[in-house]
């Protein structure tokens, strides 16, 4: 009988001590869901802050482009504006004078442009008085210019 009861209070203690061991568990189960909380509303507070930021950059960007393509746009207008006034110097000079200017650019593209913006009898006096070899590229140039119009 003293066996029994040996066997049983160990049951017992077994029970118990397995349900203290369980309740310590439940414990740092519960501690650790807390702290996984906490740390889960830190991230979703920093993924929100990132997000708002992403946004304000895109919208920065977003401005930065819209105001690259006005510079661009002005810029055009701007040489433009400057080779229609070169134009301007080159239709009031002797045809001979322009035409040995234009030979001695560096830049056939600069010197197509601004015979584009003369008047066509005036670029075609001009052009009379310029080296061949610089007039077939600059014919060439002013040929890609109208075919993109």
């Amino acid at each position: 009988m003293q066996m029994r009861f040996l066997f049983v209070n160990f049951i017992i203690s077994s029970i118990l001590l397995s349900n203290l061991f369980a309740d310590a568990r439940t414990k740092e189960i519960e501690k650790e869901i807390q702290r996984l909380e906490k740390t889960e509303d830190i991230v979703k507070k920093e993924i929100d802050k990132n997000e708002d930021l992403l946004k304000k950059i895109e919208k920065e960007k977003k401005e930065l482009s819209e105001q690259k393509e006005n510079l661009k746009k002005m810029v055009e207008d701007i040489k433009k504006t400057r080779y229609k006034n070169l134009a301007k110097a080159f239709e009031a000079m002797d045809p001979e004078m322009a035409g040995e200017k234009i030979s001695k650019m560096d830049d056939p593209k600069k010197a197509a442009f601004i015979l584009y913006n003369m008047k066509a009898r005036k670029a075609g006096a001009v052009l009379n008085n310029v080296d061949p070899k610089r007039v077939s590229q600059i014919v060439k140039i002013l040929t890609d210019l109208k075919n993109r119009k």
